[in-house]
C-alpha cells in the first residue's frame, strides 16, 4: 500500500524538525565550549549525531514506502543561555515538544490505518521516551546542585563519559 499524499508531507515536516533538533544541539554544544563546559558540550555533539540519525531514518522509510523526501531549510538556533540549567530546561521542553510532534504522527497513521508507519514510528515513540528521561534526569541534577561550580564540575565530567 501506497503512503497517503498526507502522511508524506507530515513526516516531511519531521525531517525538519529532526534537524532543526540537531542544529539547536550543536548550537548548544558550541555555547558550553565557549563556557570551557567540554563534557556537556560532548554530550550535546552526541544529541546534535542522534538528531541527524532520526531524520536520516525518516528519509530511509519515505524512500522505502517510494515517497518523495523534501530536503528542509532549518531555523536559526539561539546562541546564548544564561547557565548549564537554563540549556538543559530548553532541551528538555525541546525534547517534549518532539514527542508531541511523533505522537501527532501516530495518530495521522492510526487515523489513516497505515500500518506500517504505525510499525516504524514506535522506535521514535520509545526512543522520545529515552530523550526526555535522560534531559530531565540532568535538569533534576542541576537544580537540586544549584548554582554551585563544584557541583556544575562533577556534573560536566560525568557526561563527558556519553
Amino acid at each position: 500500500m501506497k503512503i497517503s499524499d498526507s502522511m508524506t508531507a507530515a513526516i516531511n515536516d519531521q525531517i525538519k524538525a529532526e534537524f532543526d533538533s540537531a542544529y539547536i544541539y550543536l548550537a548548544m554544544s558550541a555555547y558550553f565550549e565557549d563556557c570551557g563546559l567540554s563534557g556537556m558540550a560532548h554530550w550535546m555533539k552526541k544529541q546534535y549525531k542522534e538528531e541527524v540519525e532520526h531524520a536520516e531514518k525518516f528519509i530511509d522509510y519515505l524512500y522505502e514506502r517510494g515517497a518523495r523526501v523534501i530536503i528542509p531549510e532549518i531555523a536559526k538556533p539561539k546562541e546564548n543561555y544564561s547557565d548549564a540549567l537554563d540549556v538543559f530546561k530548553t532541551a528538555y521542553a525541546h525534547e517534549q515538544y518532539v514527542t508531541s510532534r511523533i505522537y501527532k504522527l501516530v495518530d495521522m497513521a492510526v487515523e489513516e490505518k497505515d500500518y506500517a508507519t504505525q510499525s516504524m514510528l514506535k522506535w521514535y515513540v520509545d526512543e522520545q521516551l529515552e530523550e526526555e528521561d535522560n534531559t530531565g534526569s540532568i535538569v533534576s541534577k542541576l537544580e537540586f546542585l544549584g548554582k554551585d561550580n563544584h557541583s556544575l564540575y562533577i556534573i560536566d565530567r560525568e557526561l563527558s563519559a556519553r
